[in-house]
Parts: structure tokens; sequence; C-alpha cells
């Protein structure tokens, strides 16, 4: 490079050097590239295969709601926030750019999202722990209304991050929307599995019910919890590049991974395989006790 240029005879080091550290940055750059193609590549694949997934899938659910069943109406909010974030991302990878427009509606949507994981998970846990309040208090203009104010709130949390606030200010309004709900997905899980014996649910609804707050959980810690943490703690000693990359890329699979909610909806395969894996803990479960069994019964015989 013209820069690192210099003729006398004693800097031969430094000019090695200079020159190494240029084509290291020269190959890191490269390799930038390489990835960011990677990176577009996966992305117009989930695209492709997520947009018109989530169309299915709220054409599906939609034909579910009915006076009695209210439970797809928050499935089918976060598939609708999901739906606008495949179109951001359309629109961010045909113009190779972000625009503030769509940045907007892409957070609008996370936060909204979110909210309704939330929300899903609130309904399962209720439905186990106090079924017959749930039973006479769910409608369907409770529902309906319970998802407008997400959408307000979401807009409310929204807005000030786009307007002129004190980067403190942006701090707290983070933590306190994107961190709280993992507490309350535990709550959630864990008081549905300690009130699952009481429960007069039938087993292939609690199996379904727990399978929904697991994937919940599971969404929310391995695909949104790392930018919420990256957004959070903005450590310069990292490698930025690399953790806002990945993070990017596992929230752009989030609407795909929660079409697997849809799964869990609907009766059938799903509840084949949770029963076939309920059934082999109950076995191992079995042949354990069995095993305990017999040996003591061969201590008993031995002491005879």
């Amino acid at each position: 490079m013209a820069v690192f240029n210099i003729t006398n005879t004693s800097q031969d080091n430094i000019s090695d050097y200079l020159n190494t550290a240029s084509d290291y940055d020269e190959n890191r750059t490269v390799d930038h590239e390489k990835v960011q193609r990677i990176m577009n590549v996966v992305t117009w694949i989930i695209i492709s295969v997520g947009l018109p997934l989530t169309l299915v899938a709220i054409y599906a659910l939609y034909s579910m709601v009915r006076g009695d069943h209210v439970a797809p109406i928050y499935i089918i909010n976060l598939l609708i926030s999901n739906l606008i974030q495949f179109c951001c991302m359309i629109v961010e990878m045909a113009t190779d750019m972000e625009h503030d427009i769509e940045d907007f509606f892409h957070s609008l949507c996370q936060f909204a999202s979110i909210c309704f994981m939330v929300c899903i998970a609130l309904e399962r846990y209720l439905l186990i722990a106090y079924p017959l309040w749930y039973r006479f208090s769910r409608t369907i203009k409770i529902s309906v209304a319970v998802s407008v104010a997400v959408w307000v709130l979401s807009l409310t949390f929204t807005l000030p991050l786009f307007l002129v606030v004190s980067y403190m200010a942006e701090k707290i309004i983070c933590c306190i929307f994107l961190l709280l709900p993992l507490p309350l997905l535990i709550f959630f899980l864990g008081g549905t599995i300690r009130a699952l014996s009481a429960s007069r649910v039938p087993s292939d609804e609690k199996r379904r019910i727990v399978g929904t707050l697991v994937l919940v959980l599971l969404i929310y810690t391995l695909l949104l919890l790392p930018s919420i943490i990256l957004v959070v703690a903005e450590d310069d000693t990292l490698d930025t590049w690399t953790l806002n990359n990945l993070s990017a890329m596992f929230v752009r699979l989030s609407p795909l991974a929660d079409l697997l909610l849809y799964v869990f909806m609907r009766k059938g395969i799903i509840d084949k395989l949770l029963a076939a894996v309920c059934c082999c803990r109950m076995d191992s479960n079995d042949s354990s006790r069995r095993t305990k069994s017999n040996n003591s019964s061969r201590m008993n015989s031995n002491d005879v």
C-alpha cells in the first residue's frame, strides 16, 4: 500500500509489520464479505420459507377462532407481527440498506412478538392452574382487547427509541421491556408443571400446553435473549461485528421458529410425538422401579 511505502533501510522491520497488518485487514474484510453473503442467502431462505407458511398458518388459525376457542387469537397476532417482520426483511434485502421506517416497524413488531409470547404463556398457565376461572372468563372480546393493548404498549415503548431521548432512558426502556418476560416465562412454566397433578385437563392437552410453554421459553432464550443482552450490555471489548451478526441472524430465525406454536395448537402428529416421549419416560421410570424392587427382594431373600 502506498501509505506504508517507507524507504529508510533501518525501518525494514516496521515496514514488514505494517504490510502484514494491512494484509490481515484485507483478509478480514474479505471474510466479512463472505460471511455477509452467506447471511444474505440464509435470510432469503428464511423469507421464502417463512412468509408463505406464516400466511397459511394465519388462515388456518383464523378458522379455529370460535366462541369456545379463544386460544389462537394471541398466536394469530404473533404471526401477524412476524409477517410484518418478513416484509421488513424483504425491504432491507432488496434495497441493501436499512431505512428509518423499516427499522421502526421491525422494532415495533419485535416488541409485540415478545408481548404476545408472554400472553400465550399466561393463557396456558391459567388453563392449568385456574381452569374454572379461565373457562368462565375467556371471551373473544377480552382476547381482542388484550391484543389491542399489546400493540398500543409496544408502540408506546418503540416511539421513544426513535425520538430524541437520552442514552440512559433507552437503556432503561430496553431493560424493563425486553428482560422482564424472562422471569415471567419461567414462572408460568414452573407454575404449570406444579399444577398438572391437580388439573382435570385431558392428558393430551396437558402435553401440548407444557410443550407450548417450553417452546416459548426456548425461542425467547435461544433466539431473542442474545440480541437483548447485546443491546443492554454493549461491551466494547467484545468482537461486536461477529456477535451482532449472529444475534441478528437468531432474531431473523425467530419468526420461523414461532410457526412451531401453530403445530402445538393442532391435534394429530404432535400428540403422537409427545405421547411417545412421555411413554418412553414412563417406561424408563417403570423399569427403574422394577429394578429397585427386584434388588430389594433379593436382599430380603439373602437375609432370610
